[in-house]
């Protein structure tokens, strides 16, 4: 099969590998649809967990081709997509309903082949059944998964005046989870106006471009979805005394923020972080299902598995018009 390895920190090469031998508990799947991730990016950067080489993508959506002999629960055929983290369920924290924070982890697309190929792999405990759903928006169900989990951690309550730092595909997803939360008002910042449009289409009250139009000390809740260290240390300055900080995006390995401890201390701040997800693919299938949650709008691009390297440099760049940007192998 065709796939994109990153075969060490800044180098991509797309070539014939070997298709995915099929074990007991194993399910190949034909992708349809791969979306790429900042952390995508932070791996080929080399600014994550990750080994290598390593074929990448985590987000991604297929139709079951083959599966092993001890499969029960999905069958050829079936469309699905994929949560990618893959827990041992043995060890303390997985017995402590802590998957996440497995001590033996892994991860389609970070330490085990992912979807930026023509064929991709995952045990049947990780595979979920998206029905009807398209792919493209099948392939949202990883990051949608990780948004819902981050909301759910921050409890975000009914009435609630929030700031999202960003307006990318992840500070929309964040938008969409938080309105159904019954928050009052969403105001979003981003520095790209094309992205503020979209924001205010998905409903945000209020966007702006730069922090001096803002009110400090102001909002119940402010999340950052970035992981830009100076972005993030922003936080402080703009939620209220008694409020919450969520630090939902994914920063650089190594990378250090400075938080003044006086004013988290004399505030009253809750500053909390949300780390990939736990079991909310259902959660995320069900919605996206449903159409409370629609993605079809945060795709910018679909493009061929040749051109994966362009897609990073699309994102990287940050040009008007760019959000998600999707691998497609069959074209």
């Amino acid at each position: 099969m065709k796939a994109a390895v990153i075969e060490k920190p800044g180098t991509i090469v797309v070539k014939e590998v070997a298709d995915p031998q099929v074990s007991d508990h194993d399910v190949l799947i034909r992708v349809m649809a791969s979306g790429i991730c900042g952390t995508d990016i932070h791996i080929f950067k080399g600014e994550y967990l990750g080994t290598y080489p390593v074929i990448p993508g985590h987000e991604f959506s297929g139709v079951v081709e083959k599966v092993g002999p001890k499969v029960h629960r999905i069958k050829v055929g079936d469309r699905v997509a994929v949560e990618p983290n893959i827990a041992c369920d043995n060890c303390s924290a997985c017995l402590n309903n802590r998957q996440n924070f497995c001590e033996n982890w892994n991860g389609v697309g970070v330490t085990l082949p992912g979807g930026f190929a023509e064929l991709a792999m995952a045990p049947e405990k990780a595979v979920f059944p998206i029905g009807d759903l398209a792919f493209e928006s099948g392939a949202f169900v990883e990051p949608l998964s990780c948004v819902l989990h981050g909301v759910q951690r921050a409890g975000f309550s009914l009435g609630d005046r929030v700031l999202i730092i960003g307006a990318g595909p992840i500070g929309i997803l964040l938008s969409k989870t938080i309105q159904l939360q019954g928050s009052a008002e969403i105001t979003q910042i981003d520095k790209n106006q094309s992205r503020l449009e979209l924001a205010k289409k998905s409903g945000a009250a209020r966007t702006e471009t730069s922090f001096d139009a803002l009110k400090m000390y102001d909002y119940d809740v402010v999340v950052d979805a970035t992981g830009v260290p100076p972005l993030m240390e922003k936080t402080l300055s703009y939620v209220r005394s008694g409020g919450k900080v969520l630090l939902f995006g994914v920063p650089p390995q190594g990378a250090k923020i400075n938080l003044d401890a006086f004013t988290i201390f004399s505030h009253g701040l809750t500053i909390l972080s949300s780390y990939t997800s736990v079991r909310n693919s259902i959660q995320a299938v069900r919605l996206l299902s449903s159409g409370r949650i629609d993605v079809k709008p945060l795709v910018s691009h679909v493009l061929p598995l040749k051109d994966f390297q362009k897609g990073i440099e699309l994102i990287q760049k940050g040009t008007e018009g760019t959000l998600k940007v999707l691998i497609d192998p069959r074209i």
